[in-house]
């Protein structure tokens, strides 16, 4: 081994997409223009049901909590990776690979277990409509959450405190756009096979947990619905679970993709193209796909728009 290759790496160079300069404007225009229409629609969703009264209820609570969470996940990955289109290193520091991962590992697992909480919401509501507010009163919207905060973090600092063990002395140069934990296990000169196991552990035990928590409720919902003698009562129960399930499925797929499948078989190329998809597409989309649905999100933006205007007018 080379005295270089011998001493310890704390500076990486992420790979991003592409070399070419022509590429990398169009890239960047695409990616700024999806990071703004993530960011307003997020932001602006979490601001419609703070500042509406009739929006405070567990749903859109939670509604709430994961596109704060999607606005995470988009600032911890999006304007490092923009300000690579035009750096000439695109060098990260180990400290900011580490915060990286972490704030975008947080805002993954918090948001599965928001989605969770969202499909025992949707179960309670329809399944046992009359026990509703009793069985999902603030105190227990407000417990889940702050679990989903916890458990979140809790999984977050694991994951960062066992990459501290690894020691990155050959090879520098991450093949991903942010730094995620598969680019980093395969340029160790550590065995990560311990980290490899707490990561199959976790994320394999959160990902069972919240995926049999989901499927749970929506058969019971499912089953509900199917016994309800009322077309209209059909399809306003099916209504009223189709944009969190289309949420579910998109999020869940794309994150079992990469995560749960054997090392062995994993793709670098296509699991890129994968983390595009659940650190940029998804949380763009969330905002609509809840919103554009929802009367009631839709009436509570008219409520404040015409507030707003009217305080202007005075």
């Amino acid at each position: 081994m080379t005295e270089d290759n011998q001493s310890v790496t704390t500076e990486f160079i992420l790979k991003g997409f592409t070399d070419e300069p022509e590429q990398k404007i169009i890239l960047f225009v695409v990616f700024f223009a999806i990071y703004m229409v993530t960011m307003v629609g997020n932001l602006g969703l979490v601001a419609s049901i703070y500042m509406d009264h009739h929006l405070h209820t567990p749903m859109y609570i939670f509604l709430g909590n994961l596109a704060l969470m999607d606005s995470c996940c988009s600032s911890a990955v999006t304007p490092k990776m923009l300000e690579n289109f035009f750096s000439k290193d695109r060098l990260i520091s180990l400290y900011e690979c580490m915060a990286q991962f972490y704030f975008f590992a947080i805002s993954e697992t918090t948001d599965c277990f928001l989605l969770a909480a969202m499909a025992y919401d949707r179960y309670v509501a329809i399944c046992s409509p009359l026990q509703y507010h009793t069985r999902m009163s603030k105190k227990l919207c407000v417990q889940m959450t702050a679990g989903a905060y916890i458990g979140g973090n809790m999984h977050a600092m694991i994951h960062v405190g066992f990459l501290f063990r690894l020691t990155f002395c050959g090879s520098y140069y991450i093949n991903h756009f942010y730094c995620d934990l598969f680019p980093l296990f395969s340029i160790s000169c550590v065995d990560p096979y311990i980290n490899e196991l707490m990561l199959h552990i976790f994320a394999g035990s959160i990902q069972i947990f919240t995926n049999i928590t989901v499927l749970v409720s929506y058969i019971y919902i499912l089953f509900t619905i199917f016994k309800m003698k009322s077309r209209e009562g059909r399809g306003k129960a099916l209504s009223t679970c189709a944009s969190h399930f289309l949420s579910v499925s998109i999020f869940y797929g794309s994150i079992i993709f990469v995560y749960i499948q054997p090392s062995s078989v994993k793709e670098e190329d296509k699991d890129m193209a994968v983390a595009i998809f659940y650190t940029q597409v998804i949380p763009l989309l969330n905002p609509f796909i809840y919103s554009l649905r929802n009367k009631e999100v839709i009436s509570a933006v008219k409520r404040i728009m015409k507030n707003k205007s009217q305080n202007i007018l005075k």
